[in-house]
């Protein structure tokens, strides 16, 4: 056995007796040891199975509740398993090791803590002091969550936000009304205060800043009942610079703008109802002078859109490039497709990470047919922010802060532009969309079943060893992919002769560690954060270090980690799938179960020495190949918190030699089994193995699924030929916002002009049009000349008609002469 530690420490200790705790700061203790592994006992989570925890480990190392809330602050948490024997005013917490807010003991001897506002979301490390700031040596974590993110009733609602947002504007005026969750603050009077948002200094510059001011109060010492209705007046002069703003709710018996006490928040919004007089009295051309105003700005500001990732072609790729692209909340098309900003989109995503040296975002937004909407063709195209809406590390600094930068220089100035004044253009002109011409789908790889893998470059191959595997190493990104495989525990109590994945854990660098299990028989999903078993009761986003985490369902897990690599990891039966996207930048750089992503399936099967398996390999050299690719326990990812995965896994050999599974090739359904397993597995040579080697059809019909799964994300992320946005003619216009292979765009010219080229033009298979974009010259317009043409027809056909009636006409009368003669008779 070999380099153990820090694992092996976690046995050493047994756990303390019963008893007074011991003094703070000895080694049983867990006094400023919290997430320790080493001393006489232990002072991490994963000691609660083991049965090794430091008797005071809950005094010490603490578990709020609730656990997360608002970066803005003012939400009231109480300390669980700490108990104070009377009431103090000396409570103390301290966020970050700069932030403090005061606490206090309530009636029933429990530590309430406060949450301050912050800039900044994820998990906050918290101390706790009892005796004035004396000492700190109580720690915990408070999850900081985008104000977006926090449930309806811990906030404060605006009653038609719309209206709160356009007033002012033509035709909009009368009451506002708020109302909020009167249970959630505990007083009978209330003051309501603006707070507005800002950001200061240079920008790009080390004093950029962002600052929260409390500006004044709607109203004091009023009923806590829930509801506030209110005619708003123009603001004084000095609060005019503020355009972007919140209310805050708080107990009457604090000051205006206390800081840091209980509080409930609106959304940040646009303060079109507290702007000055002049606002009203023509917005439209005081929405013009900020729009030029900012686009004036812009043009000082760098260009951060080189810096973007190109938007995916097709909205089934958006939604399958789940480790690059995310859904954005303000237009889902799992939530209605309430697309407010962009009308006729049913679904858009932003990019997961902030860009690296501008922290800015990519928005990327599709019709029903799965077009991409640009802003070049429709306002209701995507348009790219400057400041990521949901932020990017180390946050607090602009324009960086989540939400609230995206609101100062992408929101307000929508509004400014394209909802306050119709200068939209010059929005557009400064936001335009990315298309998709250099977008490249992620490479995809999948393990499942019993297990059975899918290479990136499309080889497949089962292997069933019992043990924990290496499925994916890549020294590009220090990326490392672990799995657990383990028998299934049949309903009769034995064990298959086959396994599936238990476990999937993943760091990137020097990223959190996330692992995804299986709960022990509960076939739900547990998510570990650094060997911590994590709760989702709250929330289910998390921003982590290097990475986001998202779970949408108990049985879906998304990763999303920052080199754009992402994870989905499900629950298939009896085991887990995991599906791995890797962006293209991976390509030679990946090695493990997953092969060689390189285009070339022939050497996938490389082992750790570099010997190369023919694609032909037996399934019996493939289970060697499969061996080799055991984790070693000085970089094992994997959690070991009970005597069972430590006896099993840790102590034991990382590949277990003495199991002996079934082979594909060596083994056929059972006779009675045979035929249904036919129907219900077709050629899905993966399924009919699961049903043989479990003699379950229910575990073969979970394999066929997730093989199903795979092929629909591979049909997803398949790639598609651009040939870029064409631009109409001056003068002209263009039927067609389709820009991919096989797409046909036709021109025309607005009356006065004549069309001079094709008037159609097809995207070809090499990503070129067929035709340029015609121009239209002035002069007379086909319908014009056509319209002289059958005049000129029409008016020639009308004189030939009167002469020829005329000629008849002639021909019917006597002659002249001959009237003469006729008329000298008497």
């Amino acid at each position: 056995m070999k380099l153990l530690l820090p694992w092996a420490l976690l046995l050493l200790a047994t756990a303390p007796g019963p008893g007074p705790g011991p003094a703070a700061g000895a080694q049983e203790s867990c006094s400023q040891r919290c997430g320790d592994l080493g001393g006489l006992c232990s002072c991490h989570p994963t000691c609660f199975g083991l049965g090794n925890c430091c008797s005071d480990l809950r005094n010490f190392c603490l578990e709020i509740k609730p656990y997360s809330g608002s970066m803005m602050g003012g939400k009231d948490f109480v300390v669980q398993h700490l108990q104070w024997s009377s009431p103090t005013d000396s409570v103390i917490c301290r966020f970050k090791e700069s932030v403090q807010t005061l606490g206090h003991v309530d009636a029933s001897g429990r530590v309430h803590c406060v949450s301050p506002l912050l800039y900044e979301t994820g998990r906050i490390p918290f101390t706790l002091s009892m005796d004035n700031g004396r000492s700190f040596p109580r720690s915990g974590t408070w999850l900081a969550v985008h104000p977006s993110k926090v449930s309806d009733t811990e906030k404060s609602q605006l009653v038609n936000e719309t209206h709160w947002q356009y007033y002012g504007t033509s035709g909009i005026g009368g009451n506002l009304s708020l109302t909020w969750n009167a249970s959630a603050l505990p007083t009978s009077s209330v003051t309501i205060e603006l707070w507005g948002y800002e950001e200061t200094g240079k920008p790009y510059s080390g004093a950029w800043m962002a600052k929260w001011s409390y500006l004044y109060s709607l109203a004091t010492n009023i009923p806590n009942s829930g509801s506030f209705t209110f005619v708003p007046k123009p603001a004084p002069q000095n609060y005019q610079r503020w355009e972007v703003g919140a209310l805050r709710i708080i107990d009457s018996k604090h000051y205006g703008g206390a800081k840091d006490v209980r509080a409930l928040w609106s959304n940040e919004h646009a303060l079109a109802w507290h702007l000055g007089d002049d606002f009203r009295a023509d917005p439209v051309a005081w929405a013009r002078t900020q729009c030029l105003a900012w686009e004036e700005l812009e043009d000082q500001l760098p260009n951060f859109l080189k810096e973007l990732p190109d938007c995916p072609c097709t909205l089934a790729q958006a939604r399958a490039d789940s480790g690059r692209f995310h859904t954005d909340y303000g237009c889902d098309i799992e939530h209605g497709s309430v697309c407010t900003y962009h009308p006729g989109a049913v679904h858009c995503v932003r990019s997961v990470q902030a860009s690296p040296q501008y922290g800015s975002g990519q928005q990327c937004c599709y019709t029903a047919e799965g077009t991409q909407l640009l802003t070049a063709d429709s306002t209701s195209g995507s348009t790219p922010d400057r400041g990521h809406d949901w932020g990017a590390p180390p946050f607090r600094a602009p324009p960086r802060v989540p939400g609230l930068s995206h609101w100062l220089y992408d929101v307000i100035s929508f509004y400014h532009c394209c909802l306050w004044a119709p200068e939209c253009s010059r929005y557009m002109n400064r936001r335009p969309s990315s298309d998709c011409r250099s977008y490249r789908p992620p490479r995809l790889a999948s393990a499942f079943g019993d297990p059975h893998f899918v290479t990136f470059d499309g080889a497949n191959f089962t292997f069933n060893g019992r043990g924990e595997y290496v499925l994916l190493e890549s020294a590009l990104s220090n990326l490392r992919v672990q799995a657990r495989a383990q028998p299934r525990t049949t309903p009769a109590g034995g064990q298959d002769q086959g396994t599936g994945l238990t476990a999937v854990a993943v760091q990137e660098d020097n990223s959190d560690v996330v692992e995804v299990r299986l709960a022990s028989g509960a076939g739900t999903l547990q998510v570990l954060l650094n060997r911590e078993v994590l709760s989702f009761a709250e929330q289910s986003w998390m921003d982590l270090k290097g990475m986001f985490l998202s779970v949408a369902a108990e049985d879906r897990v998304s990763i999303m980690l920052s080199s754009g690599a992402g994870l989905e990891v499900g629950v298939q039966g009896p085991f887990l799938s995991v599906a791995i996207l890797l962006p293209e930048k991976f390509l030679t750089h990946t090695q493990g179960l997953l092969g060689t992503l390189n285009d070339d399936l022939t050497d996938d099967f490389t082992l750790r020495n570099g010997q190369v398996l023919p694609p032909t390999a037996s399934s019996r050299e493939l289970f060697r190949f499969g061996a080799d690719w055991a984790v070693e326990n000085a970089s094992s990812l994997l959690t070991y918190d009970s005597r069972f995965l430590v006896n099993n896994f840790l102590y034991r050999p990382k590949h277990d030699p003495t199991f002996q599974p079934l082979f594909p090739g060596e083994t056929t359904p059972s006779p009675g089994q045979a035929a249904e397993a036919a129907k219900l597995c077709g050629d899905n040579h993966f399924c009919s193995f699961d049903v043989a080697a479990t003699g379950s059809l229910s575990v073969g019909n979970a394999t066929r699924e997730a093989y199903q799964l795979h092929q629909r994300r591979m049909q997803s992320l398949k790639p598609v030929v651009s040939c870029g946005w064409l631009a109409p003619p001056t003068n002209g216009q263009k039927d067609g916002i389709k820009y991919l292979e096989g797409s046909t765009l036709y021109f025309h010219c607005n009356n006065g002009y004549s069309l001079d080229g094709a008037e159609v033009s097809l995207c070809q298979a090499d990503g070129t049009w067929s035709r340029p974009t015609p121009t239209c010259q002035p002069g007379r317009s086909h319908t014009v000349l056509l319209s002289i043409i059958f005049g000129g027809l029409a008016l020639a056909a009308l004189v030939a008609l009167v002469y020829v009636l005329l000629r008849r006409r002639k021909s019917n009368k006597p002659h002249l002469c001959c009237r003469a003669i006729w008329t000298s008779q008497p």
